[in-house]
């Protein structure tokens, strides 16, 4: 009885952390379309949880699976126990929620996915020693770290140029009229991309959870209950929103107008897609920052703001060892708990 209630206070974790996921990511999905005056703050946050939530019914589980068996050795972990399990996945997850609500308070847009696998990290490590951490796995992480704004800023940098061959000589403001219906579409495309791949990854750890505790006898796999309940919270986070977030991306990075919002978004939204259909977790901070960065660098290096830039991939760079280094000490003090108890 004593596992099934700590079972199910993890799990109810885990959802926490997805919520605030979205919470802290919904500056993200909706920075463009509101800096541009396309939709209020309030109906911005409404379409991009809708969307969230679509993605339960179009994403997989690819990214679920890699973070519930590409991170942490899974087998390995659930050798030691239900015990184990709860120990580590619960300093993981508080880790990374405490390293979210303090960039969330300082108005970064850090990435919850690179918090949640350092807190995977810092947890597993004096657990498991480093015969617990699947290198390959964290090694295609950190890469993505550099990969994901990569291709953001050249999907949104090429879609930039792309659209703008195709309105030429039409009035400024038809182009305008255009493209502020266009940004319904594209921050749409971008909040499926953001359910597709930041649910997921709560998928895999509730995954873990229930199949390294109580059904360990079970193969891993991820329930369609786990889909829909990930999405829905990660959905219910984006609806209360992160405005801190939205003013940094939104008004700090470089000045949008909806034409540049459509590109941002479309080029980060595929992106996201594409690389959840590979299974590779990536940021979607990163991807739509580094969209946002590629379209505004078309109209000239000086469009882009680099001081603001700079403060958020610092951010980036700390985010992996400031959720490993929480979680580690939360595991120790959950492992003296756990003695105490016994």
């Amino acid at each position: 009885m004593l596992l099934l209630a700590s079972v199910v206070a993890i799990v109810a974790l885990a959802l926490v952390f997805d919520f605030i996921n979205g919470f802290h990511d919904a500056g993200n999905a909706i920075a463009t379309v509101v800096s541009t005056r396309v939709l209020s703050p309030r109906l911005a946050v409404a379409w991009a949880a809708f969307w969230n939530f679509a993605a339960a019914f179009g994403g997989g589980v690819k990214v679920a699976n890699t973070i519930g068996k590409g991170v942490i050795s899974f087998d390995l972990l659930r050798g030691k126990g239900p015990e184990m399990v709860l120990s580590v996945i619960s300093a993981a997850l508080i880790g990374a929620i405490v390293w979210n609500l303090l960039t969330w308070y300082a108005g970064l847009p850090s990435s919850s996915s690179h918090a949640l696998a350092g807190g995977m990290i810092g947890a597993s490590l004096p657990a498991l020693g480093r015969d617990g951490l699947v290198l390959s796995g964290i090694a295609k992480i950190a890469a993505f770290i550099v990969l994901s704004p990569l291709l953001g800023v050249l999907l949104g940098g090429a879609m930039r140029i792309a659209t703008s061959w195709v309105v030429r000589g039409q009035p400024p403001f038809r182009v305008d009229q255009w493209f502020r219906r266009l940004q319904l579409v594209s921050s749409g495309i971008f909040s499926f991309g953001h359910g597709t791949n930041d649910a997921q990854k709560v998928m895999g750890i509730i995954a873990v959870i229930l199949f390294g505790t109580v059904w360990a006898d079970r193969p891993f796999h991820v329930d369609w209950w786990i889909i829909l309940s990930c999405n829905a919270a990660i959905a219910l986070g984006t609806l209360f929103g992160g405005w801190r977030i939205v003013k940094t991306m939104g008004h700090s990075l470089t000045k949008l107008q909806p034409i540049d919002g459509f590109c941002a978004e479309t080029g980060g939204g595929v992106t996201l897609m594409a690389v959840a259909a590979a299974g590779i977790p990536v940021s979607t901070t990163h991807t739509i920052s580094g969209a946002i960065v590629g379209v505004g660098s078309i109209r000239g290096w000086k469009a882009v703001r680099w001081g603001v830039a700079g403060r958020i991939v610092w951010a980036w760079v700390f985010t992996i060892p400031a959720a490993a280094l929480v979680a580690a000490l939360t595991y120790g003090a959950v492992l003296l708990v756990v003695r105490a108890l016994g």
